[in-house]
C-alpha cells in the first residue's frame, strides 16, 4: 500500500476494548475531544473528493466503508476509526449493499 498521506492514522478496535458499541465508540471520541454526530449512508453513497477546515475522525459501527486520500486507500470495517487532519482531501463511499452506520467526530 503507499504510504498515507501525512497526518491519517487508522486504528481498528482492540479485543481488549470489549465488544463494539457505539457507546463504547462514541465515549472514546468525545474524550479525544470531538464532538460526535451519527449516521446512517446506504449502498451506493460516495462523496466526491473535498476537505474539512476541522479535525475529523470517522469511526464505522456497521457496514464496510472506503476513503481515499491521494493515493492511499482505507478500506474501513466496523470499530474502524480514520483520524483525518484538517485540509486533508479525500474522498469516501459505502462498500457493498450494507448501509453504513457510522460516527463522525469533529474537533471544533
Amino acid at each position: 500500500m503507499p504510504a498515507e498521506p501525512r497526518g491519517l492514522v487508522l486504528e481498528s478496535w482492540a479485543e481488549e476494548d470489549g465488544p463494539l458499541s457505539e457507546k463504547r465508540l462514541l465515549r472514546i471520541l468525545e474524550q479525544e475531544g470531538f464532538e460526535v454526530g451519527v449516521y446512517a449512508y446506504r449502498e451506493g453513497t460516495t462523496f466526491p473528493e473535498h476537505e474539512h477546515a476541522q479535525d475529523k475522525c470517522d469511526a464505522i459501527l456497521e457496514g464496510f466503508f472506503r476513503v481515499r486520500a491521494g493515493e492511499a486507500v482505507f478500506e474501513m470495517r466496523p470499530g474502524d476509526r480514520l483520524y483525518i487532519p484538517a485540509g486533508t482531501r479525500h474522498s469516501a463511499e459505502v462498500v457493498g449493499r450494507h448501509t453504513v452506520l457510522a460516527l463522525d467526530g469533529t474537533k471544533w
